[in-house]
C-alpha cells in the first residue's frame, strides 16, 4: 500500500487565500478514512460526515489539480484515518476552530462537536488496537542528567552538602522555608536568584569536584527526555573520573557522609571479625540503594571481591570501601534509568522497582528511598492504590523541591530572562545599581507555582491567582512610588518577598507577570509573535509550526508613513503572504492579548508611538475578549483544554519522553478525574502516576 503525502510545511504554501495546510489535509483524510471504516450500521454517521466533506472541503481537494497535490483516493484516507498522531491533531484544530479556513463553509457548533466526538471515538479505537499490538510509546533507557545525578549521590551517601555547584537551580531557599509537609508557604521568605551573581553560587559543596556538562533541554521539553540524555565515549569517561574526583574529596569524609559509620568505617581490630562477611552485609543494601532494583549474590560477591583484593594490596578498610564506591555510581546500572522491561521481565517484583524509580525521579529527581526499595522488593507497588499512598507521601517531603527546582522553570521557559536586556535608555527602570530586576522578576511565577502546589490548589490559579509573592523592588516596579513592603529591596545574597493579595487581576498568575512579559520582547519592542508562540507552548501545549526560512524579518526602523503605525498593523501587513497567515492566525490572537504590557511588564495604555494599544481578539474563534481580564477569563472558559495542555507537559516530564497521541486518552481521563476536584494539582499528579503509561 502506498503511504499518504508526508504532512509538512510545505504543504502550508497554498495560493489564492486557500490557507489549508498540513492540519487541515489531515482533516480530509481522517474525514473520509473514518468513513471508508464504517459498518452497515453507521450509515447515518456516514451520511453526517459525507456532507461535511462535501460543504467544507471537496472545494480544494478535488478535481484534476487538487491543492497541495493531495488527491483524496479512499487508499490513502484510508492509511491517514489510522494515525493517532494525525487523528489528535485533527481534535485540536477543529476543536480550535482553526479548520476549516476562515474563508471556508464553516459548521454549525453542533456539527463541529459532532465531528470532534467522532474523531475521539476513532482515536481510542486506534489507540487500542496499537496496545493489542504491543506498539504503544515505551520510555527509552536513558541516563542520569546533572541535576539527577548529584542529587542521586547526595542520598546515596547521605551527604550534608552538594556534590557540584547546580547553576540551573535558579531559584535558591535561603533560610528553609520549603516545607510541604505544613501544607502552606510562608508569608514571607527570603530567596536567592542566580543572575544576583557569584555568591550565589557559594554553597558547602565537595571540593574539587567539577560537573560533567548542563544536559540541553529538548525543544518545547525538559532536560530529562531519554531522546535528549545519550552516552558518549567521553561523557562515559567523564563519569569515571567524577565518581573517583567524589570520593578522593578532602570533603568526602565523616563529618559530610552520613553512612559513614555504618559503610566506610573500619570494623575494628578485632581478630575473630570475618571481614568478607562485613564487606558482603554492607555491600548488599549499599547496592540495592544504587542500583534501585534486587541484587543477586554474584554482584555482591563481585564488588565485596573487589574491596577485599583491595585491602589484600595494602588498602586501609575505609580506602577500599571508597573505591568500591567510586566503582558503583561510575557503573551504568547506577547512572542509567531503565526504561519499559521486556516481556519476560514483566513480573510484579520488576514493575515494582520500575515504578518507584519513575516516582523518586518524577517527584525527587533521585533514587528511591528504604521505603519505596521495600515495597519494590515485595511487588507492592503494582497496586494503585499503594502508588497513590507512596505519591502523598513523596510530596510532603521536603525532597520535592528538586521537583519545583526542574519542572516549573523548565516548562514555563523561565531561564530566557537570564539573556533579556532592555534597552538601558528606554526603560532606566528596569536597572538598578548594576543589576536588573530580572532577578527579582523570575522568581515571583516559581513562588506562585510553589504555592500552589504545597497549598494543593487548582491549576486554575496558575493563571488567575488571587495571591503573588513580590520583593519591596517588586512591587515599586509594577505600582511606582510605593513602598508598602518591607525588606530589602535587593540584596545579593537573599531577597525578602511577601505574600500579598492580588486584587488586580491584570497582574497575578504565571501568563501576566514581568518576568514572561520580557524574555518574550526584544531589547526595544514586544515580540507578540514571540508571546503568542509562548502561550502556544506553555499554556496550551500546542507549539506552533516553525516559520518558513525565507520569511524576511520585521523592519525594526520603519520608514515613512510604516513609522507611524502601530505594531500590530505593521505586523498585519507582514503577514499577508499565503504561507505566513496559517500560523499567524493561530498565535496572534494569544500574543496580542497580551500587548498592554511593554517589554518589561509595565502596564501602558499607549505604544511607543502613541497610538492606543489594541488588543482585543478572539481565542479559539469563539470566546472574544478586549481586555487582558477578559482574555483570562475566556482562558478559564476553556480550563478543561489548559488542563490538558498542563497534564501533557506533566506527563511528559514523570515518563521522560514527550507525551503523543497515545497518550490523549490518558490525558483526558486524568482531566476528567481532577474536574472534580477543581483540577487541584495534587489531583493531577495522582493521576498521572496512576496512569497506564506511567504504570504500564
Amino acid at each position: 500500500m502506498q503511504a499518504p503525502p508526508r504532512l509538512s510545511a510545505d504543504n502550508m504554501h497554498l495560493p489564492n487565500h486557500r490557507i489549508i495546510g498540513r492540519l487541515a489535509i489531515a482533516l480530509l483524510a481522517a474525514l473520509f478514512g473514518m468513513t471508508s471504516v464504517a459498518t452497515a450500521d453507521d450509515a447515518e454517521f456516514q451520511r453526517t460526515l459525507s456532507a461535511f466533506a462535501q460543504q467544507h472541503c471537496t472545494d480544494c481537494h478535488g478535481g484534476d489539480e487538487p491543492e497541495g497535490e493531495l488527491s483524496l483516493d479512499d487508499e490513502t484516507l484510508a492509511v491517514m484515518a489510522a494515525s493517532a498522531d494525525q487523528l489528535e491533531t485533527l481534535i485540536d484544530v477543529i476543536d480550535l476552530g482553526e479548520m476549516p479556513p476562515e474563508d471556508a463553509s464553516q459548521p454549525e457548533p453542533e456539527e463541529r462537536e459532532q465531528i470532534v466526538e467522532a474523531l475521539r471515538e476513532q482515536l481510542r479505537h486506534v489507540v487500542e488496537e496499537a496496545e493489542r499490538d504491543g506498539q504503544a510509546s515505551q520510555t527509552a533507557i536513558r541516563r542520569m542528567n546533572r541535576f539527577q545525578y548529584n542529587n542521586a549521590v547526595i542520598d546515596l551517601f547521605e551527604l550534608k552538602c552538594i556534590v557540584f555547584t547546580l547553576p540551573e537551580r535558579v531559584m535558591r531557599d535561603q533560610r528553609g522555608y520549603f516545607d510541604p509537609a505544613s501544607g502552606r508557604m510562608p508569608d514571607r521568605i527570603a530567596v536567592g536568584s542566580r543572575p544576583l551573581g557569584k555568591s550565589q553560587m557559594i554553597e558547602r559543596r565537595l571540593a574539587g569536584v567539577a560537573a560533567f556538562p548542563q544536559d540541553l533541554r529538548a525543544e518545547h521539553g525538559f532536560d530529562n527526555q531519554a531522546d535528549h540524555l545519550s552516552l558518549s565515549p567521553l561523557l562515559l569517561e567523564s563519569f569515571l573520573s567524577l565518581s573517583r574526583s567524589i570520593v578522593e574529596s578532602p570533603d568526602f569524609n565523616q563529618r559530610n557522609v552520613g553512612i559513614w559509620k555504618a559503610f566506610f568505617m573500619a570494623p575494628g581490630n578485632d581478630t575473630d571479625i570475618d571481614i568478607d562477611q562485613v564487606l558482603t552485609s554492607r555491600l548488599r543494601p549499599f547496592l540495592q540503594r544504587a542500583f534501585r532494583s534486587s541484587i543477586d549474590q554474584q554482584t555482591v560477591d563481585r564488588y565485596a571481591a573487589f574491596a577485599g583484593d583491595r585491602i589484600k594490596q595494602g588498602d586501609d578498610f575505609t580506602e577500599a570501601m571508597k573505591q568500591t564506591a567510586s566503582a558503583v555510581i561510575a557503573s551504568p546500572r547506577f547512572f542509567y534509568l531503565g526504561g519499559d522491561s521486556a516481556p519476560e521481565q514483566d513480573n510484579a517484583v520488576a514493575r515494582s522497582y520500575r515504578i518507584a524509580n519513575r516516582l523518586s525521579f518524577f517527584l525527587w529527581a533521585s533514587i528511591p528511598d528504604e521505603e519505596l526499595l521495600s515495597l519494590a522488593a515485595q511487588g507492592e507497588l503494582t497496586d494503585p492504590e499503594m502508588v497513590v499512598k507512596q505519591t502523598d507521601r513523596m510530596m510532603l517531603d521536603k525532597r520535592l523541591k528538586r521537583f519545583c527546582d526542574a519542572f516549573p522553570s523548565q516548562w514555563l521557559q523561565i531561564e530566557r530572562i537570564i539573556s533579556s536586556i532592555p534597552n538601558r535608555k528606554q526603560f532606566s527602570v528596569f536597572y538598578f545599581s548594576k543589576y536588573r530586576s530580572s532577578m527579582h522578576m523570575m522568581l515571583e511565577p516559581l513562588l506562585v507555582f510553589e504555592t500552589v502546589l504545597i497549598e494543593d490548589r487548582s491549576i486554575l490559579e496558575l493563571i488567575d491567582a488571587p495571591f503573588s509573592y513580590r520583593s519591596r523592588r517588586l512591587d515599586q516596579f509594577y505600582y511606582a512610588n510605593t513602598n508598602n513592603l518591607p525588606g530589602n529591596a535587593g540584596s545579593v545574597g537573599s531577597i525578602d518577598f511577601h505574600r500579598v493579595p492580588n486584587e488586580d487581576r491584570r497582574y497575578g498568575g504565571v501568563i501576566t507577570n514581568a518576568a514572561v512579559m520580557t524574555m518574550t520582547s526584544s531589547p526595544t519592542r514586544t515580540q507578540p509573535i514571540t508571546r503568542g508562540a509562548w502561550l502556544a507552548t506553555v499554556i496550551f501545549n500546542n507549539p506552533p509550526e516553525p516559520p518558513p526560512a525565507d520569511v524576511p524579518p520585521l523592519d525594526e526602523h520603519p520608514k515613512g508613513d510604516l513609522a507611524e503605525l502601530s505594531l500590530r498593523k505593521r505586523l498585519k501587513l507582514h503577514r499577508e503572504r499565503a504561507s505566513c497567515a496559517g500560523c499567524h492566525e493561530k498565535i496572534d490572537p494569544l500574543g496580542f492579548a497580551l500587548e498592554n504590557f511593554g517589554p518589561t511588564g509595565k502596564w501602558r495604555e499607549q505604544d511607543a508611538n502613541a497610538n492606543p494599544v489594541d488588543m482585543a481578539g478572539t481565542l479559539f474563534g469563539k470566546h472574544d475578549f478586549k481586555t487582558v481580564v477578559e482574555f483570562k477569563d475566556a482562558i478559564l472558559n476553556e480550563k478543561d483544554r489548559y488542563a490538558r495542555g498542563f497534564t501533557g507537559h506533566l506527563l511528559a516530564y514523570a515518563l521522560a519522553r514527550p507525551s503523543d497521541a497515545s497518550d490523549t486518552l490518558t490525558i483526558d481521563q486524568i482531566v476528567d478525574e481532577s474536574a472534580t476536584t477543581d483540577y487541584s494539582i495534587k489531583s493531577l499528579f495522582r493521576g498521572v502516576v496512576t496512569s497506564g503509561p506511567f504504570m504500564q
